[in-house]
């Protein structure tokens, strides 16, 4: 079978990491794979904050999930009362994705940037999860501060990364 359409059937999404953080020389091979990604009118309108204190993520989880609880949605409002839920999967590195305030076309650019990295992080071994939950975090005002969002830009998502926790 051919390598790529072999990777992309075996990218999955994974919610159970090992406590081990992924070299710095992968997540610059998987955010250069993500600036690769095509963008509306090739406007290169997505940037990535790489996030790998676990203290920072566990803040972002909790946060998130404050706001959570006060969706109208059942289903969110159940995640954020949940002693046991972590919003990012207790993962050891996530890259929040976001995008330009005038971009053109803001979705597409971000998935596009989104699938290429979860992509390259299959072929290198690395398991990952596409958040977009994570936009609970982004209400609270310091969060923009918090993770040094430059200005122009909005956070979108996050992606979870680390290696597979196999066990059950």
């Amino acid at each position: 079978m051919n390598p790529v359409i072999k990777n992309i059937y075996d990218r999955k999404s994974v919610r159970k990491f090992l406590d081990k953080q992924i070299p710095k020389e992968d997540i610059i091979q998987l955010i250069e794979a993500g600036i690769e990604a095509p963008s509306g009118h090739n406007t290169q309108s997505v940037r990535y904050t790489v996030v790998r204190k676990k203290d920072l993520i566990n803040h972002m989880s909790d946060v998130a999930k404050i706001h959570m609880k006060a969706s109208q949605i059942d289903w969110i409002s159940k995640y954020g009362m949940s002693e046991r839920y972590h919003v990012l999967h207790h993962a050891p590195t996530v890259i929040i994705v976001s995008v330009k305030d005038d971009a053109y076309s803001p979705v597409e650019d971000c998935s596009a940037a989104i699938e290429n990295i979860l992509l390259a992080a299959t072929s290198l071994n690395i398991g990952s999860l596409w958040v977009e939950l994570i936009k609970y975090y982004f209400i609270d005002p310091k969060a923009i501060t918090t993770l040094n969002i430059k200005e122009g830009y909005k956070p979108q998502y996050a992606i979870c990364l680390g290696y597979e926790n196999t066990e059950r």
